[in-house]
């Protein structure tokens, strides 16, 4: 009797069910279970994501690689902090052990009206402040086009939430003079970035190397124009050129 049940063709058809089943219930389990200690490695040959969150044990945001819909805001001791003016583009942003960004990469490009459009920028941040090195491109649809290096003091008052809330606040309201006179009292509270080096190609072919004083003020250029004649200029605070360094066109 049982060997009868085991060679009929529809026992046959259950068992074989049942297995499959079995088996990717297995697989599936093994797959989601959390891994600790030394790890798993799975190897993919290839993996289609809208945003990867790389986080420590205990959940702290380490990493974040996302396409431009799920692109984070800004993260300050874990807590994540709405960007809405981030939307525009792709890339990864570094965060540090306390869950405060620490710099990232987002770039971009379009063709606006038939003309092309692109953007690249990659930064790294001072602690609990904002970038202090800054490596960027840009092509605008008028044709004109930038690219640089920058080093920036940044202020020792640290970024907070308020700090936020306030700057959009300021952004939402209509242009004019009530504007300005609260970004200026913004500026006073919360003291910005003091730009002190930067090494650029600009949009006629010029490249050019600026330093400048603690207060941002450009005190000596090093530069070679359009046309490949090289310069030295030394200036005072008030920017006035003082003394020019270059060689007689031949």
């Amino acid at each position: 009797m049982l060997k009868r049940i085991l060679q009929h063709p529809q026992f046959l058809v259950i068992y074989s069910a049942t297995i499959t089943v079995v088996f990717l219930l297995t697989t599936c389990i093994n797959f989601a279970r959390p891994v600790h200690g030394a790890g798993k490695t799975v190897d993919f040959d290839r993996i289609q994501v809208h945003r990867i969150d790389v986080v420590e044990p205990d959940g702290t945001p380490r990493l974040i690689l996302s396409d431009r819909a799920e692109y984070p805001g800004s993260f300050l001791h874990g807590k994540e902090i709405a960007r809405p003016d981030r939307r525009d583009s792709a890339g990864m942003l570094f965060i540090n052990d306390e869950g405060t960004e620490d710099g990232g990469l987002i770039y971009g490009g379009a063709s606006i009206d038939g003309k092309p459009s692109s953007f690249s920028h990659l930064s790294f941040d001072q602690y609990d402040q904002d970038q202090t090195v800054v490596l960027g491109t840009e092509l605008s649809p008028d044709g004109s086009r930038n690219e640089g290096i920058t080093l920036n003091d940044a202020p020792e008052q640290p970024i907070t939430p308020a700090m936020y809330r306030e700057a959009e606040r300021i952004k939402a309201m209509p242009h004019g003079s009530a504007r300005k006179i609260a970004w200026a009292a913004f500026i006073k509270r919360y003291p910005s970035l003091q730009e002190r080096a930067s090494l650029e190609r600009n949009g006629d072919g010029s490249v050019g190397l600026t330093l400048r004083d603690q207060q941002g003020r450009p005190r000596l250029q090093i530069a070679l124009d359009a046309h490949g004649q090289p310069a030295i200029q030394m200036l005072d605070a008030q920017g006035k050129v003082q003394r020019t360094i270059s060689i007689p066109q031949s």
